[in-house]
């Protein structure tokens, strides 16, 4: 079996593991999405891993759907997580405990409706998932103001900021298997330490996270969720194919997917 890795980094830890899990039988090839070629007919992966998010990437991703290839995740799931407004409208609309969001074109246009009407605190975010966008607790227009210097033609969706104990639960799944790891959060005052492993989940927060698998189409993601009290999850964001760094077991869960997910021989 032919086995794709569509990314420019293939030493990422959990691709470098599965693939070498993967290639003492198989044939496993990087597919730098920058390159864009899909290769001869008859050598086309039976199936590839879309590691990259990026327009380039999506459209050889697509190209190789169009022409037989299994991609995990496909290119419509990863798109599905990459406008903020389309992710909280789906995960809402399927009932899932999501935090409201709100868009606004610009965070120059957010900052001038709160000089009007104040409201706080809020978290802004960048409306288009991507590596390093923002990501800010705004707590009243001074916040509002530094933030516009640097991201004033943004588009940005906002949250009410639900008080938590400043830990993020970062849930990843791959392929139905559920890992878990605590991270302080990004608006914490001591954000930036590692994440630390939690041994046991309440059950309806593993059942929400595989609930996001089914209402996105995704096989491999991340889920962001806080406790907002009384054990209740909140989930804040979702991730196509997430960087799963320091999981036990994800390479060999990842390995297994690809080889549930081949077309017959």
């Amino acid at each position: 079996m032919r086995i794709g890795l569509i990314t420019p980094d293939p030493g990422h830890p959990l691709l470098a593991a599965t693939a070498a899990l993967l290639s003492a039988e198989h044939t496993v090839e990087v597919l730098d999405p920058a390159a864009g070629a899909t290769g001869a007919p008859g050598a086309r992966p039976d199936v590839c891993l879309l590691k990259a998010r990026t327009p380039a990437a999506l459209e050889l991703a697509r190209a190789l759907e169009e022409r037989g290839t299994v991609v995990l995740n496909s290119a419509a799931a990863t798109e599905r997580c990459q406008d903020r407004i389309t992710m909280a409208e789906l995960a809402l609309g399927a009932g899932l405990p999501f935090a409201g969001t709100r868009a606004h074109a610009t965070l120059r246009e957010l900052a001038a409706a709160a000089q009007r009407r104040p409201e706080g605190p809020l978290v802004v975010k960048s409306r288009h998932s991507r590596k390093n966008d923002l990501v800010a607790r705004v707590d009243g227009a001074q916040d509002l103001r530094e933030l516009t210097a640097v991201w004033g033609r943004e588009p940005v969706v906002v949250q009410d900021f639900a008080p938590n104990s400043g830990w993020d639960h970062k849930l990843w799944v791959v392929g139905g298997r559920v890992f878990a790891g605590l991270r302080r959060s990004e608006l914490a005052t001591a954000a930036g330490e590692p994440a630390a492993a939690v041994r046991r989940l309440p059950a309806a927060w593993e059942e929400s996270a595989l609930r996001v698998g089914e209402v996105f189409g995704l096989e491999v993601y991340g889920v962001d969720v806080i406790d907002t009290g009384g054990g209740a999850p909140l989930i804040v964001d979702v991730n196509a194919f997430p960087g799963i760094r320091g999981q036990a077991g994800a390479p060999r869960a990842l390995a297994d997917l690809v080889l549930r997910a081949a077309p017959p021989a």
